[in-house]
């Protein structure tokens, strides 16, 4: 299928609110962010995956997404897919990314005439034509019949606000769906309640799509209140699982694993229904509470504004000069996508636990996507957002204390989804940039729990990613790779890419034991850390599976998580100098490197290579590195268009690639402050800091910067020259301006050789 390219100088007006005039110097932030980049289900090429985001409405980190619904979503397939062609409802949904489930959601469709109450037969076609998609607004213009409905939202963090313009209609409808198991894996029913003289539903929805990954959560509900600004007179329930819906008319109350209520009126030509949706995870009488605080009037285009002022303020945190039209929605957008998880999951002083099923003061988040943002998307919030960053590791100490692990990718709850622990390569980076506003011996007690034992039944089980069940996988493999000095690949699934990252989380770990002075754990853990060289076989030159008896596994893909063994070959991030050795030396590096990158086995559209084009950083040919983040950071991975990211953007990882791709340097290595330079891509950037609540700003220049001249001639920091190709985060913070000056030719003595 081929999509049309979105436009960025179209001028919108939505209601006199948002004049976005097509002069780009007149144009904020904000209104260069396209939601639709990302959002189709085809991917760059056959067989690829797409984005997986969706184009949602609502504050930063918003703890509930709305959006149109054109797919009755399900773990890998999203909410809204770019190439469905009709509307389904209108969605206050909680699914994070493709292969993860919704939980606790609830929808609401316009309609006129018959009344049609199941996902596909409510179904009306749309255009993307009559669409507009803005963090802050959407709207889409559906045919129903010969006849026009239009479907508006705006939003906060808990709660939403839609707008319906009906045509003149005898039959109108507005058609709820308060749950909807088409697959009954466990036998939860939603319940809704009318409330006529109120002019409002209220209910909850207790379905979690991944629920049957994780323990079993009895208090567990997604409670929505909805609202509408008209009297309710005509009304009714239904309920279907696998079979005609069954209409109870003038019912008050529905329960179901598949139901929902509908509402009838008659409607003059142009006329506006509003509709409010407030959720909670806490009770009902929260969801009234959280719509008290967020939208407590019907004045839908003041919501508009304040979330689109909320907006602009954070995504001003980061200003670009001299990049085109195009290349500021690119970098908008990915920004935008580095701001949506993980999501707030506490309400105003108080959250719901999915770790304990219970209810407790503080401020809570969820929806870590760890396996793939520990790389670079929790590295950029320690600029983009350091007020966030230290409630983000208390929340995941929260979830040890009441679950008794850190998580992997909690959906809400434990998921087994993904290898390896990284909350210890976040909560350790966190701590060594010095953020430190939590509990640091529950932490450290945290990340070494992880580190130190083995999940129950280690040795009896071989763990697999997504294995069913209540048993909690942490570092499945650990007693080998402690015993052994490796995971074996007779004895745990996906071996090789467990001992490499068991050992990027040991380092990281380690960097926090030394500063606290646990000199013995560090030392254990550094050497664990180096485990992943027992995996190295000289013979083929690539890591390689072994068995339990020390044999080399005869299959030399086999034990990679998501790839093979040229994904993994560098993949030891935390001991660059280490895999260096394994090679014999810089020069033998390099020429691997070169293979990887010119063979085509590099592949960005998954995360565990990220870090693989700045490696020749650390091997002293630093022009290689920037003529890659040249080409990545390019069309080829990333465009102003629907197809627009190059694989899952998983909750703002590709994003946060691109993001420190453009500004010219990465964090390779968790647990330190040293990024590595790699090539400015903007003329200008500048970075608003925030440090001990005073804002300064770091400007990064790239003089004489072109299409041509991609090299680095030199790098000075406050006119001080930069004499290797890294950086360190302390000089960031407390530097002014980072000057690249940039030619058209490798300039080989730009930096020092690295020395061993």
């Amino acid at each position: 299928m081929k999509l049309k390219q979105i436009s960025t100088k179209t001028c919108y007006t939505v209601f006199g609110l948002m004049a976005l005039c097509t002069m780009g110097q007149s144009k904020k932030a904000v209104d260069y962010v396209n939601p639709l980049i990302g959002t189709p289900e085809a991917g760059f090429k056959d067989g690829l995956d797409g984005g997986g985001t969706m184009p949602c409405v609502g504050t930063p980190f918003a703890m509930t997404n709305f959006v149109v619904q054109t797919s009755e979503n399900k773990i890998s397939r999203m909410p809204y897919v770019y190439e469905d062609t009709s509307v389904l409802g209108f969605m206050a949904t909680h699914q994070p990314t493709v292969w993860m489930g919704d939980y606790g959601n609830v929808s609401v469709m316009p309609q006129i005439g018959e009344l049609r109450l199941l996902p596909k037969e409510r179904a009306l076609p749309y255009s993307h034509k009559n669409e507009i998609s803005k963090p802050h607004y959407y709207s889409v213009t559906m045919d129903a019949g010969k006849k026009k409905i239009k479907g508006e939202i705006a939003a906060a963090s808990r709660c939403g606000l839609f707008r319906f313009t009906y045509p003149e209609a005898e039959q109108a409808h507005l058609i709820i769906q308060g749950i909807n198991i088409t697959e009954n894996k466990k036998p939860f029913q939603g319940y809704l309640q009318i409330d006529p003289e109120k002019g409002e539903i209220t209910g909850y929805n207790p379905q979690r799509m991944s629920s049957h990954l994780g323990p079993e959560l009895p208090n567990f509900k997604g409670y929505f209140i909805i609202q509408i600004d008209r009297e309710i007179e005509d009304f009714g329930t239904w309920n279907s699982f696998r079979n005609e819906p069954q209409i109870n008319v003038s019912e008050t109350e529905q329960k179901g694993a598949r139901m929902g209520a509908y509402i009838s009126f008659k409607t003059q030509e142009k006329e506006v229904v509003k509709v409010k949706v407030a959720s909670s995870f806490i009770s009902i009488e929260q969801a009234r509470e959280n719509l008290a605080n967020e939208i407590p009037h019907w004045d839908f285009d003041q919501v508009v504004r304040t979330t689109r002022d909320v907006w602009q303020d954070n995504l001003g945190r980061i200003h670009i000069k001299g990049a085109t039209e195009d290349q500021k929605s690119i970098f908008y957008t990915a920004l935008f996508h580095t701001m949506l998880f993980p999501r707030e999951f506490s309400e105003y002083g108080r959250y719901y636990s999915p770790f304990d099923d219970k209810i407790h003061e503080g401020v809570s988040y969820n929806d870590y996507s760890l396996w793939d943002t520990f790389r670079a998307l929790h590295p950029l919030l320690h600029f983009t957002h350091p007020e966030r960053v230290s409630p983000m590791v208390q929340s995941l100490l929260q979830m040890y204390q009441e679950g008794g692990w850190l998580p992997k990718w909690p959906n809400p709850t434990y998921s087994n989804i993904m290898i390896g622990t990284h909350a210890d390569a976040i909560i350790s980076d966190a701590y060594i940039k010095g953020f430190r506003d939590y509990d640091i011996d529950l932490a450290y007690e945290a990340v070494r729990k992880n580190a130190m034992h083995p999940p129950y039944r280690d040795t009896q089980r071989h763990w697999g990613d997504r294995d069913e069940g209540t048993l909690y996988e942490a570092r499945g493999g650990l007693t080998y790779y402690h015993s052994l000095g490796y995971v074996p690949s007779d004895k745990t699934r996906e071996s090789v890419t467990r001992t490499i990252e068991f050992g990027i989380d040991d380092f990281a770990i380690a960097q926090m034991a030394k500063d606290l002075g646990k000199t013995e754990d560090y030392q254990r853990l550094m050497h664990w850390s180096k485990n992943y060289k027992n995996l190295f076989n000289k013979e083929i030159g690539f890591m390689n599976a072994r068995l339990f008896n020390g044999d080399w596994a005869k299959n030399t893909q086999e034990g990679f998580t998501e790839g093979g063994r040229w994904t993994y070959l560098f993949g030891a991030m935390h001991d660059i100098q280490g895999t260096i050795d394994l090679f014999g030396g810089k020069e033998n590096f390099s020429e691997k490197l070169d293979e990887n990158f010119e063979g085509n086995h590099y592949r960005h559209d998954n995360e565990p290579g990220h870090h693989y084009a700045y490696l020749f950083d650390y091997s002293g040919q630093a022009w290689k590195t920037q003529e890659l983040i040249r080409k990545h950071t390019s069309e080829e991975n990333y465009r102003n268009h629907p197809l627009g990211i190059n694989g899952n953007d998983d909750c703002g990882q590709m994003s946060a690639w691109y993001v420190f791709g453009v500004m010219g340097f990465y964090p390779v290595t968790p647990g330190t402050e040293v990024f590595a330079i790699g090539a400015p891509q903007f003329p200008e950037l500048t970075l608003r800091l925030r440090k001990n609540e005073k804002t300064k700003d770091f400007k990064i220049t790239a003089k004489n910067l072109s299409q041509k001249n991609m090299y680095i001639q030199s790098v000075s920091l406050d006119g001080k020259r930069i004499e290797e190709p890294f950086i360190t985060y302390s000089q960031i913070m407390n530097g002014n301006e980072l000057l690249f000056e940039m030619g058209k030719s490798p300039n080989y003595k730009a930096f020092k050789t690295i020395k061993k």
